[in-house]
């Protein structure tokens, strides 16, 4: 019987080498940059998050993997070695989509100035954009450019400021008016999904984005962007102000279960965060007040960070000085509890209140201060 398994064993090593054998590549020519200049890229595959970097040497680069399918990725140029943060914060970054090819990006100068060959997704991705009037990115430069075509005294009048907001805010609208037309009308196209979970939103309108999405292609609906937009849904059934709070459980930062329901006949806030997310960390001084004033009154706090680096999670727990319940999974976006409350966005928080019941959704600073005042003075 030993010997059986272990010729089973046996034929079944080249099967899983060849299910990880890389099955794409992204090569990269930029100028004729060197060291330092470093690249990095983060892409999501089926849920699960990846990251690599590489050195240039006379301005090549190239990444390989192993991906499931379409994937959504985040490459950033570090010309002269200012780190990853500055690269992709501050420097020269760029975001597409990409499958199992072999994609050349090329460019004098840039990433953002490159050219992608060798890629049908991306082509997919370009004409996508083109339809529905350009990405995030591309409206956010806009707006930009928008706002300093006025004088210093014109960027300092609110009137004026307003109006470059309507308009931006305007874009943005029809925006996603053509991703849900897009979606209708190209149901079997990969971008038809994408288009659909970003029009969505993080509060759904279910009633609008269900028959949208039952009519996309079944393979679609079951990747883990399809399941993540049908979570989404169903959270926001539940999630509804005047709902009973989904209850949950996860582990605390010394690895012991803590669940929702322990807590009950306490108002409590599930506050969604993570150590990387600055209007985050922003908001803690206020929550720390806030729990200083009540927490004797009834008041507790548990914590779901959406991080996947315990350190990186323990340390900004310490930092901030936030001394209340914190549980992770530490799956970052694909964290259960996320899933469950259908959380898109960081910061996100519910109120809830004794009972168990949701009695507030994205309190945070004053309004969130006047309603723990009028449950607790």
């Amino acid at each position: 019987m030993k010997i059986i398994k272990v010729a089973i064993l046996i034929l079944l090593i080249p099967v899983l080498i060849r299910a990880q054998a890389p099955n794409f590549s992204l090569t990269g020519k930029i100028g004729s940059l060197g060291a330092p200049a470093m690249a990095y890229i983060d892409y999501m595959d089926n849920g699960v998050g990846h990251e690599d970097s590489i050195a240039l040497v006379n301005g090549n680069f190239k990444f390989t993997g192993h991906i499931s399918g379409y994937t959504y990725a985040r490459m950033a140029l570090d010309h002269t070695g200012g780190g990853k943060g500055k690269a992709v914060y501050t420097g020269d970054v760029i975001y597409f989509y990409f499958g199992k090819e072999q994609v050349t990006i090329s460019s004098k100068d840039s990433l953002q100035n490159a050219v992608f060959t060798g890629s049908k997704v991306y082509q997919e991705y370009e004409a996508y954009n083109k339809a529905i009037g350009g990405t995030i990115m591309a409206l956010t430069k806009a707006v930009n450019i928008d706002f300093n075509k006025g004088t210093p005294e014109q960027q300092k009048d609110t009137a004026y400021v307003k109006a470059v907001d309507l308009r931006f805010r305007k874009k943005l609208q029809d925006r996603t008016d053509k991703q849900f037309q897009f979606t209708k009308e190209h149901p079997t196209s990969y971008f038809a999904l994408v288009a659909l979970s970003e029009a969505a939103g993080s509060k759904v309108d279910v009633s609008r984005v269900e028959p949208i999405f039952n009519a996309l292609s079944q393979a679609y609906r079951e990747t883990d962007m399809g399941k993540e937009l049908a979570q989404r849904m169903a959270a926001s059934r539940i999630t509804a102000v005047g709902k009973a709070a989904p209850l949950f459980t996860q582990n605390n930062v010394v690895g012991k279960p803590v669940s929702l329901a322990s807590l009950r006949g306490k108002v409590v806030l599930v506050e969604f965060w993570a150590s990387w997310c600055g209007p985050c960390r922003a908001e803690n001084p206020n929550l720390v007040k806030q729990y200083q004033t009540y927490k004797d009154k009834g008041f507790e706090i548990i914590s779901v960070s959406l991080d996947h680096v315990k350190e990186n999670w323990l340390e900004a727990i310490e930092k901030d000085g936030l001394d209340w319940i914190h549980v992770s999974d530490l799956k970052g976006w694909n964290n259960e509890v996320g899933r469950l409350y259908g959380v898109r966005a960081v910061p996100a928080s519910f109120l809830v209140d004794a009972e168990g019941k949701i009695i507030g959704n994205g309190l945070r600073g004053e309004p969130l201060n006047k309603k723990l005042a009028e449950i607790f003075n």
